[in-house]
């Protein structure tokens, strides 16, 4: 069985590209949020605006997610990039243990700054709940996992990796022991069905990878959350303390000394 790598993210967190460049890659098989289309539209599905009518896909559920997934490992390394919230109830040792675990943060100014752009060009007026987003659930997984292993897994965040790509990916593959490929951190821009089974919607979230040729350096935004509605002010609230936790984890561009010792 070969190793598989889940990143662990929240919505408009860069994690998409970030997979993409995984994708790049051409040495492992990859999965697009599995687990978050069977907590969606699986037969078990647990996501927290379901209803009655909420659309399915018969035939997905958790168990079937990870069997592909198990099965995939048999042939070649695996890459996913998934959201915490979508397993939650499946933080045991059995189900932790399949995974070699990573994290992908952001600041949630520039989280919900991205998903009020989204939203209102989907013409979603419905919004979304805390739970949906999952900066809680990623704290706790993190902790979980940190205590479990006795160290604090990987974290990387979106400022530094747009930042500093090539760096940060370099770091980012020493520290869970695969080969940097610094071509995979650059494509050509165009359809990504790979990644898109959340709705009709789905490429209005994926645009900016649709036209995007790599990961390259960025400057840094300045978000201003005054500038955003009142219930994403409270959001901002809600999510910083969980998002401040992680981010004293992170890894770094300059961190010579983390490098060197992976």
């Amino acid at each position: 069985m070969h190793n598989i790598y889940v990143l662990w993210a929240t919505p408009r967190s860069t994690s998409t590209a970030f997979e993409w460049m995984m994708r790049m890659r051409g040495d492992m098989a990859c999965f697009h949020e599995p687990f978050g289309e069977a907590w969606y539209f699986g037969d078990d599905a647990r996501a927290p605006r379901l209803t009655a009518d909420s659309p399915r896909k018969p035939g997905i559920s958790y168990a079937s997610v990870l069997e592909k997934i198990l099965n995939a490992a048999k042939n070649r390394p695996v890459f996913s990039k998934d959201m915490p919230q979508n397993v939650e109830h499946l933080w045991n040792d059995e189900f932790l243990n399949h995974f070699q675990h990573s994290f992908l943060i952001r600041d949630p100014a520039k989280v919900l700054s991205s998903l009020q752009r989204s939203y209102d060009k989907a013409g979603d007026h419905e919004g979304f709940t805390s739970k949906e987003i999952g900066f809680a659930e990623q704290r706790q997984l993190f902790d979980i996992l940190a205590d479990k292993y006795g160290q604090a897994p990987i974290v990387i965040d979106s400022d530094d990796l747009l930042q500093d790509p090539h760096a940060m990916v370099e770091i980012y593959c020493r520290s869970i022991g695969i080969p940097f490929i610094a071509d995979a951190l650059s494509w050509k821009p165009g359809e990504r069905s790979e990644v898109l089974w959340y709705d009709d919607n789905d490429s209005i979230w994926h645009e900016s990878l649709k036209n995007s040729d790599g990961l390259k350096p960025q400057k840094s935004k300045v978000i201003n959350i005054g500038d955003l509605p009142p219930n994403m002010q409270q959001f901002y609230d809600e999510f910083l303390p969980h998002y401040q936790h992680l981010h004293a984890h992170r890894i770094k561009p300059d961190q010579e000394a983390f490098s060197q010792a992976h």
